[in-house]
């Protein structure tokens, strides 16, 4: 086994247990928001239940009202594109008007550990079950 597919091992490890934590964040409530349906649809893929909400789909000054209203977590995983990036600041300036600083912690990390290799919570789907057919010949969990 060479240092590479060591490196895919625990990179896919650290992934399934950051996704694992999004399923238990949106079972207890929180609202996950993504950019667009494709997005969503790759979250519902691997298994997220929960709430997800799309910032794309209305202003983010009513988006966020709607958000600060709900009471629950928000949880940030716009993409990492300077698109996605320009929307979680705004997102995150506009809650932090209502005292509410969303959960950005996912993101990041997701983000460290595919750089490279995908840009966009619409690809993560798509990445993790080609490792996980790469290093384990299976395509769940």
């Amino acid at each position: 086994m060479n240092s590479s597919t060591l490196e895919d091992i625990e990179r896919l490890e650290q992934i399934e247990k950051l996704i694992l934590e999004l399923q238990t964040l949106s079972d207890s409530g929180a609202i996950i928001v993504v950019e667009g349906r494709k997005d969503a649809e790759s979250l519902r893929f691997l298994g997220i239940k929960g709430e997800i909400r799309l910032s794309s789909q209305q202003p983010l000054l009513e988006f966020t009202e709607l958000l600060s209203k709900s009471g629950k977590e928000i949880v940030l995983l716009t993409d990492w594109d300077k698109k996605g990036g320009m929307a979680a600041h705004k997102i995150i300036q506009h809650l932090l008007a209502y005292g509410i600083m969303p959960n950005t912690q996912i993101r990041a990390k997701i983000r460290t550990l595919t750089k490279k290799r995908i840009k966009d919570i619409e690809s993560l789907n798509n990445y993790v079950n080609k490792l996980r057919y790469e290093l384990h010949g299976i395509t769940g969990f």
